[in-house]
């Protein structure tokens, strides 16, 4: 059971042969499967294409329920966020598992939306993907003007 262990591929500029007994040191000695102590997570990752009239934004948001991911609109900023909350006591991790690499806590991300009509923005959460539609703002045409120099 404890050969279980994720593949993480490290790029190390020098070599030293103590590294990985400094690692494991390290999680030794901390939190019990404290891996994201402060209760925030890394940021989602998101993709963005500008399809002419409109973005689309689609933000990968595995595991979550719908009624976890609250999307906010200030200004001209929107701000996506995701909670996920523990379905296990403090007490039952700390005693029964092996590994808890699972976790739990909130992600938030915010981004600009200076050039998008916020009024008819559309949002669809299907598989664990957030899409959103941003239609874009009219474009002002404005006409080419002389200025004098005084």
């Amino acid at each position: 059971m404890f050969e279980l262990r994720p593949y993480s591929r490290k790029n190390y500029s020098m070599y030293n042969p103590f590294r990985e007994m400094d690692e494991l040191e390290k999680r030794f000695f901390s939190e019990p499967f404290g891996f994201f102590d402060n209760g925030a997570l890394d940021e989602f990752k998101t993709d963005i294409k500008d399809e002419g009239d409109h973005y689309e934004l689609e933000a990968d948001l595995p595991g979550f329920d719908k009624k976890d991911i609250k999307l906010d609109i200030n200004g001209d900023v929107l701000t996506v966020k995701a909670e996920r909350h523990s379905e296990h006591e403090e007490k039952d991790k700390r005693g029964k598992y092996v590994r808890c690499e699972r976790s739990y806590g909130s992600y938030s991300r915010e981004f600009d939306l200076s050039n998008i009509d916020a009024n008819n923005i559309k949002a669809k959460y299907e598989n664990g993907v957030l899409k959103l539609n941003m239609p874009k703002k009219a474009a002002s045409l404005s006409e080419p003007k002389h200025l004098e120099i005084e």
